[in-house]
C-alpha cells in the first residue's frame, strides 16, 4: 500500500507557474498566446461595453452626444461666425464625418491609458496577456464608432451629398485609425503605470491635437510645402481621406494616407515593444 502511495505522488504533476520576466531582444506581443486567450479577450469588450451603457437612460445613445454636440457648435462658431472653408460640402457633414473617427481615437487612446490602473485587481490575481486590457478598449470603442458613423448617411441623404467610389478605401482608412489608437495606446498605459501624471494629462493632450488635426478646417488651409510633414499625424490622412471618400472634398490624398500609415505602423512596433519589456513590473506598481 505504501508503494502504490509514492507512486501515485510522483505521478502528481507539479503546479505550473508562469514568470513573467525580461524579454530578450526585440519582443512584440505574442500572438499565438493572445489567440488562446480570445474567449477572455472577447469578455473583456464585452464587459467594458455592457458596463459603459448600463442604468443609462439613453443608453448606446450617448454615442451619438459628444460627436452631435461638438458639429453643433462647430457648425455654429467655425461654419457661421468665423467662416471656415469647407471645400464646398455642408459645414455640418464636413465637420462631423471628421468628428466621427476623431471622438473613437480620442476616446479609445484614454480608454488604453487607464486600462491598466482601472483593472488593477486583475493584474495582481490572475495572469493573462496584459495586451488584452488595452486591446479591449480600444475594440469596445469601435460600437461607438458604428454607431455615431451611422448619422453620416443621414447627414449626407439629408444634405443630398453622393459619395465617390473612394468609398472602398475605408477599411485601409479604419486600419490606420484602429493601429493608431492600439499602438499608442499600448506606449501610453505602460507610461502610466509608472507614471500617473500621463492619465490626467492625456485629456488636456488629446483636445489640443485636435485642433492640429484637420477637424474644424481643411487641409487646403495648410500651406502646401507643409502637407507631408503634417501628415506625419496619422490622422490627418484617415480623416481627409473619409471626406475625400464620402464627400468628394477633392482627390483622394494618397500621400498623406501613406505617411499616416507608415507613422501608423512605427506606433504600433514601438507601443508593442514598450508594452512587452514592461508588463513584468505592472503587477508590482499598478
Amino acid at each position: 500500500m505504501a508503494d502504490v502511495i509514492a507512486n501515485q505522488e510522483e505521478q502528481v504533476a507539479p503546479p505550473r507557474t508562469i514568470v513573467i520576466g525580461q524579454q530578450s531582444g526585440w519582443a512584440f506581443v505574442d500572438l499565438p498566446e493572445l489567440w488562446r486567450y480570445r474567449d477572455m479577450l472577447l469578455f473583456v469588450v464585452w464587459r467594458d461595453i455592457k458596463t459603459r451603457y448600463s442604468q443609462s437612460a439613453i443608453g448606446i445613445g450617448w454615442a451619438l452626444v459628444q460627436p452631435v454636440f461638438f458639429m453643433i457648435a462647430f457648425t455654429f462658431v467655425f461654419g457661421r461666425l468665423i467662416g471656415v472653408k469647407s471645400d464646398g460640402s455642408p459645414y455640418a457633414v464636413f465637420s462631423y464625418i471628421a468628428l466621427v473617427p476623431w471622438t473613437y481615437f480620442a476616446n479609445s487612446l484614454i480608454d488604453a491609458t487607464n486600462s491598466l490602473n482601472t483593472n488593477t485587481a486583475m493584474l495582481t490575481k490572475v495572469y493573462f496577456p496584459r495586451v488584452i486590457l488595452p486591446l479591449s478598449a480600444v475594440a469596445a470603442r469601435a460600437m461607438d464608432f458604428l454607431i455615431a458613423f451611422a448619422l453620416v448617411v443621414v447627414l449626407m441623404a439629408w444634405y443630398r451629398v453622393e459619395p465617390t467610389w473612394w468609398v472602398a478605401a475605408a477599411p485601409v482608412l479604419l486600419l490606420i485609425l484602429i493601429a493608431t489608437s492600439l499602438g499608442l495606446g499600448m506606449w501610453l498605459t505602460a507610461l502610466s503605470v509608472q507614471y500617473r501624471d500621463v492619465r490626467y494629462a492625456i485629456a488636456f493632450m488629446t483636445q489640443l491635437l485636435m485642433y492640429g488635426t484637420p477637424v474644424v478646417y481643411p487641409v487646403s488651409m495648410i500651406p502646401e510645402r507643409f502637407h507631408l510633414i503634417y501628415a506625419i499625424n496619422p490622422m490627418v490622412g484617415v480623416i481627409e481621406g473619409f471626406r475625400a471618400g464620402f464627400l468628394g472634398t477633392g482627390p483622394m490624398p494618397w500621400d498623406m494616407i501613406g505617411i499616416g500609415a507608415a507613422t501608423a505602423a512605427f506606433f504600433l512596433l514601438c507601443g508593442s515593444v514598450i508594452f512587452r519589456r514592461t508588463e513584468r513590473f505592472f503587477a508590482d506598481v499598478a
